[in-house]
C-alpha cells in the first residue's frame, strides 16, 4: 500500500520537477499535482508531462493532497505556508525540502496552526535549476534527513520516511536545529567557500578573467560547479542559517590561519599530517557510496 494517493509539489525547480519525476517512475498511480508562479515553468511542466495536473495558485493544488511538499526558497517557505493554509484537507502533512530546517520549522508551524509539519531535507542535487534540470534517480541511495517537531506522532514521521524510501533515499531523523548544524559544516560553508574563492579569482588584478576561464585546473573548475548553484536559493540558506554558518566560519577561519602560518614557516609535518587526515575523510565518503572514485570525478570526456 502506498503511503499517499495524493500528492502536491508546491515549486518546480530542480529538487521539484526530480521529486515529481520519481513519484511519477516509483508510485504511477499517485495523483499527482504541482504548481508555480512562474508561467514559463508551468508551460515546460506541461510540455515534460511531469504532473496530472498544474496550477498557477498554490491553494488550489493543494486542495485534497495528503502530501504537500513545499520546493521553493526556504526564505518563502512561511509565505507559501500561509497561501496554502485555508486549502489544506484535514490531516494532510505538509513537508518541504530546502537545507535549513529549523527556522523552516517555526515558519511553517506559525503559518499553519493545527496542521502536521514535518520538515525533510534531501541531501542531493546539482548546481542546475529548472524543471528540464531533474531526474527520477537524484535521491536513489542519498540521504534524506526528516526533522519533526517534537509533537509530530510517530506513524506520521514513518509514512512520510516510507515516501521517501518508495523514493530510493535512505531516511534519517534528526532534530531541526542539529540539522542545521551538520549542514553548515557539509554543504553550507563549502558553498560560502565556492563563492567566495571564484570571487576572488574574477577580481584578482593581476590574472585576467580570461586567463582563469581557460587555465582552470580541477580543483577550481570544481568550486566553479558549486559556485554556479542557485543565487536566491543559497542567498536564503545563509541568511536563515546565520547562527551556525557564522559558527562554522569562525572555526575554519581559526584553521585556516593556523594553515597560512604552517606555510610561511615550513611546517612540512603539520601540512601533510592534514593532508593525510582529510584524505582518509574522502575515502570515507566514497566508501559510504555518497560518491564515485571514477577518474575527474566521473566527468565522460
Amino acid at each position: 500500500m502506498l503511503p499517499f494517493s495524493r500528492v502536491a509539489i508546491i515549486g518546480m525547480g530542480l529538487i521539484g520537477s526530480s521529486l515529481a519525476r520519481a513519484v511519477r517512475k516509483a508510485m504511477p498511480t499517485v495523483r499527482l499535482t504541482v504548481s508555480d508562479g512562474d508561467a514559463a515553468v508551468r508551460e515546460r511542466v506541461l510540455a515534460l508531462d511531469l504532473a496530472d495536473d498544474v496550477t498557477e495558485n498554490a491553494g488550489a493544488a493543494v486542495v485534497d493532497a495528503e502530501l504537500v511538499i513545499l520546493a521553493v526558497p526556504v526564505g518563502a517557505m512561511g509565505a507559501i505556508g500561509a497561501e496554502i493554509a485555508a486549502e489544506l484537507a484535514p490531516g494532510a502533512i505538509v513537508s518541504d525540502v530546502g537545507s535549513v530546517k529549523e527556522k523552516v520549522l517555526i515558519d511553517l508551524v506559525a503559518a499553519l496552526p493545527g496542521v502536521i509539519v514535518i520538515p525533510a531535507h534531501p541531501v542531493a542535487g546539482t548546481e542546475k535549476s529548472g524543471p528540464d534540470a531533474g531526474f527520477a534517480s537524484l535521491f536513489k541511495d542519498r540521504w534524506c534527513i526528516l526533522t519533526p517537531p517534537a509533537d509530530a506522532e510517530a506513524w506520521q514521521v514513518t509514512r512520510l520516511g516510507d515516501f521517501w524510501r518508495l523514493l530510493g533515499a535512505r531516511v534519517e531523523t534528526m532534530d531541526a536545529a542539529h540539522h542545521d548544524r551538520v549542514l553548515a559544516v557539509t554543504s553550507h560553508l563549502p558553498h560560502l567557500i565556492a563563492y567566495s574563492i571564484v570571487g576572488t579569482a574574477s577580481d584578482l588584478e593581476t590574472v585576467t578573467r580570461g586567463e582563469v576561464i581557460k587555465y582552470s585546473a580541477g580543483g577550481f573548475r570544481d568550486f566553479t560547479r558549486i559556485a554556479a548553484s542557485d543565487p536566491v536559493m543559497w542567498r536564503d540558506v545563509f541568511l536563515n542559517n546565520r547562527e551556525a554558518v557564522l559558527e562554522t566560519l569562525g572555526r575554519f577561519t581559526e584553521d585556516l590561519v593556523a594553515l597560512q602560518r604552517a606555510i610561511r614557516w615550513g611546517e612540512g609535518e603539520t601540512l601533510e599530517a592534514l593532508f593525510t587526515r582529510t584524505r582518509a575523510i574522502r575515502r570515507s565518503i566514497i566508501d559510504e557510496g555518497q560518491d564515485t572514485e571514477e577518474p575527474d570525478f566521473g566527468r565522460k570526456h
